[in-house]
């Protein structure tokens, strides 16, 4: 645990409190895309699944659980509490696109060959692109909400503050990990032109736009 892994993990726990907050107080999903957080629900239950075999700590427990169940909580407000304020018209990336491409991948470039390890790489690869359907809903509809727009700011600070602490690691105890290190830039790119929308605009008070 370093100041750079913990920052990650509130800015990711961040990230989720918005998000339900959001839905819960405004009754609404509008904006937010389903597809990505089926995908998420995927990712943190793929990479997980370690919570039946090793125990790591209470802090390890407590946000992996966390972070499961509020993934399949967002997917039940959103496909059944929700769902008819749920935009099916705009939400439709074809998520098959990427849940077999990484899967493959997973099966060919991994750390070891087993269930778990195969799994955690899946989730890995998943994770890096989870976040397209949503970038997708939001370049269809054009804009987004500033709650939306603060959601996805805090997702990919998450995933930024992780590559400060690979490179820590790397740095001072002299661990690396090429895949999750790949994958984590690759996402990190991905947030690069929303990252500075937000910043030119949402933090200056105005609306986030994006071209359709």
């Amino acid at each position: 645990m370093n100041i750079f892994r913990l920052l990650a993990d509130l800015s990711h726990l961040l990230a989720i409190i918005i998000l339900l907050l959001k839905i819960w107080k405004t009754r609404s999903c509008a904006g937010i895309s389903g597809k990505s957080q089926i995908l998420f629900s995927v990712v943190y239950t793929a990479r997980y699944l370690d919570l039946l075999t090793a125990y790591v700590s209470a802090y390890n427990t407590i946000m992996k659980l966390v972070f499961i169940a509020a993934s399949y909580a967002t997917v039940y407000l959103m496909y059944v509490k929700f769902k008819a304020t749920y935009d099916h018209n705009h939400d439709t990336f074809r998520i098959e696109f990427l849940l077999i491409p990484t899967l493959i991948l997973a099966l060919l470039v991994n750390r070891e060959f087993t269930a778990l390890e195969v799994l955690w790489t899946f989730s890995i690869y998943l994770e890096s692109v989870a976040i397209l359907p949503q970038l997708f809903l939001v370049s269809k509809t054009g804009e987004a909400e500033s709650i939306t727009s603060h959601y996805l700011f805090a997702l990919g600070s998450y995933r930024g503050l992780y590559l400060l602490n690979w490179i820590y690691r790397y740095i001072f105890e002299e661990h690396f990990e090429p895949i999750a290190v790949i994958a984590g830039v690759v996402q990190t790119v991905l947030y690069c032109d929303f990252f500075y929308l937000y910043i030119t605009k949402v933090l200056k008070g105005k609306k986030l736009q994006l071209p359709a």
